[in-house]
């Protein structure tokens, strides 16, 4: 069984997902939840709160693996630049863990659990709750973190079947 952390990293709310995969492929729901970072202070505070909300998480689920949603290129620089550096506090706390990191595209984890990498967000809460049967609406940060944490279930099994490394089997080279 292994267990995995996806993470939809973002400057006012960070998706966090949780769920175990089994030796067959078969994925079992954990935890999700939106981690807050709005609040009292500036952006650094809302950087900190990441990192400690993240803290708690990894240190009370345990994952042994963590997927994470790459960054987009925003409209805004502004808005690109902060989501750079919540993502940035977010591999933070997973590397002061030693636990590995694997990275993915939008399109890619759209791509993976829709089938169509334009998919829209309220298909991806849709596919994820068929997925890990989970019943009423899912919030739509944690349900990106989860289906983050599904890709890399898919691909990690693709690998192993194809006794390649994770980042081979995503790879169309």
């Amino acid at each position: 069984m292994i267990r995995i952390l996806g993470i939809d990293p973002g400057s006012q709310r960070t998706g966090v997902g949780i769920i175990d995969v089994d030796g067959s492929g078969k994925t079992t729901h954990v935890f999700h939840a939106p981690l807050l970072l709005l609040g009292d202070g500036e952006f650094p505070q809302r950087l900190k709160r990441l990192l400690d909300g993240l803290a708690e998480v990894i240190d009370t689920w345990k994952p042994d693996e963590v997927a994470i949603e790459k960054v987009f290129m925003a409209r805004n620089p502004d808005s690109a630049l902060k989501l750079g550096h919540a993502r940035g506090a977010a591999m933070c706390a997973v590397v002061l863990r030693d636990l590995p990191i694997h990275e993915y595209a939008a399109k890619e984890v759209k791509l993976a659990v829709v089938g169509k990498g334009a998919a829209e967000k309220v298909q991806v809460q849709h596919m994820v709750g068929l997925l890990l049967n989970l019943q009423g609406k899912l919030q739509a940060d944690a349900a990106d973190a989860l289906a983050v944490a599904i890709t890399h279930a898919h691909v990690r099994a693709s690998a192993n079947r194809l006794g390649v490394n994770v980042r081979e089997a995503w790879s169309r080279k």
